[in-house]
């Protein structure tokens, strides 16, 4: 009996050293495997690997202008250099120049150091040393006269179809000789060319004498 255990374990050595180049191999198999699995990039969907957030070209000096639905200049953008985006469509702006042109009143015109065009064209976000500037306006048959204005802050988000300009940061307004300070920011109406201040407000207000401009 001892012969033959003897010689069951030596059938049983030969078989797997035979064996062992194909474990071997299956071994190798499974490591690579679980490697290249390992370093794989995470899957993206099908959408997001076509529409990246990369500009898909660039204008230097460029103009993007509106009309209204009298064939007339609505608004105006410019910027020392345009950015397009293709997966959302919006538009990054250098130096971001905007005028708007409101039915017989004063142009006005809105600036900053940096700005972003929504997609729709519907919200233009200005950063930095943003300013709203309207120039004097004389009197119409319509319209008293205007002084010149200028408000100042460090952020003013335009929404083009309401026709409005808010900021939420501190503002200040010098209308005239008039200067005031506003921390919680305000609205101007584009259409009646009004700003209307949030916050704690301060400031000097001047009398403009009838029939002058400042």
């Amino acid at each position: 009996m001892e012969w033959n255990a003897q010689k069951i374990k030596v059938g049983l050595l030969r078989a797997l050293l035979r064996l062992m180049p194909l474990i071997l191999m299956s071994t190798l198999t499974l490591v690579t495997f679980w490697l290249v699995k390992k370093n794989e990039p995470s899957e993206k969907s099908a959408i997001e690997r076509a529409r990246l957030h990369e500009p898909d070209y660039t204008i230097v000096n460029g103009a993007l202008s509106a009309l209204n639905e009298l064939g007339k200049t609505k608004y105006r953008v410019l910027g020392n250099k345009v950015t397009h985006y293709d997966d959302d469509a919006s538009i990054d702006i250098q130096t971001p120049r905007m005028r708007l042109f409101p039915p017989e009143k004063s142009p006005v015109t809105v600036k900053s150091d940096t700005g972003h065009l929504d997609g729709d064209l519907t919200i233009l976000d200005l950063m930095g040393n943003a300013e709203i500037f309207r120039p004097p306006q004389v009197a119409s048959a319509a319209e008293p006269a205007r002084p010149r204005m200028l408000a100042r802050s460090s952020y003013f988000k335009v929404l083009i179809n309401d026709d409005v300009i808010e900021t939420d940061k501190p503002i200040t307004l010098e209308q005239g000789m008039s200067v005031i300070h506003s921390t919680d920011g305000g609205t101007f109406n584009n259409v009646e060319q009004s700003m209307v201040l949030s916050g704690q407000v301060r400031g000097r207000i001047e009398r403009v004498q009838q029939g002058t401009q400042q």
